[in-house]
């Protein structure tokens, strides 16, 4: 399993992360936005849309503001009439916010309490690469994942394995061969079936 990225791996696994998103977002045919994905109830615009929100918290998190500060700033539709530069903005900032001097030692107030900015950047960097696959699948692009990014995101998420679906963020877990690839294996631990992308899924 891939070791635990700090500094600049860490960063240059998020850009690499982001930059595949975004592929992707540049991808969506015109007449795709409404599409459904393996999300259960969100269309890709709706799952772009969630991506961008995360992205957009990122700098005043960064830069000290609690949730409460930033309250409901970035609530509702963040795509306007162009969702392809509302993501190439919102993601700019937010890899710039996380590559500033210091940015990673930094304390962040997160909605379940405060954690290390890399910490941070680990958790938004995993949750870049899975929904890059339920993007994929919704758009039917390449839905390959980085052997690397996933055996990174496997390291993240398998110390929580236990509790992930109660936390209502993911599916239940969908049994995977152990000798399957990191992908597949990652797929199933956040309850996406490689073999059945639209069945449930969180």
């Amino acid at each position: 399993m891939a070791a635990h990225l700090d500094g600049p791996d860490l960063l240059a696994l998020h850009a690499r992360a982001l930059e595949h998103f975004g592929d992707l977002v540049r991808a969506v045919p015109a007449d795709g936005w409404q599409r459904p994905t393996p999300c259960a109830d969100w269309t890709v615009r709706q799952l772009v849309g969630h991506l961008v929100s995360e992205q957009l918290w990122v700098p005043p998190l960064l830069s000290g503001a609690s949730v409460a500060e930033v309250g409901d700033r970035f609530d509702g539709d963040v795509l306007g009439a162009d969702p392809v530069a509302a993501w190439t903005a919102a993601a700019a900032a937010a890899r710039a916010a996380f590559a500033g001097p210091g940015a990673l030692e930094r304390t962040v107030q997160l909605s379940y309490g405060p954690r290390r900015a890399d910490g941070y950047a680990r958790e938004m960097t995993v949750d870049a690469i899975v929904h890059a696959w339920d993007l994929a699948q919704g758009i039917g692009a390449d839905t390959r994942i980085d052997p690397a990014a996933a055996e990174f995101a496997l390291a993240e998420l398998a110390p929580q394995a236990a509790g992930l679906a109660s936390s209502g963020l993911f599916a239940t877990p969908v049994p995977v061969p152990a000798d399957a690839p990191a992908g597949d294996r990652l797929l199933g631990l956040v309850g996406r079936d490689p073999a059945h992308p639209f069945g449930a899924a969180r």
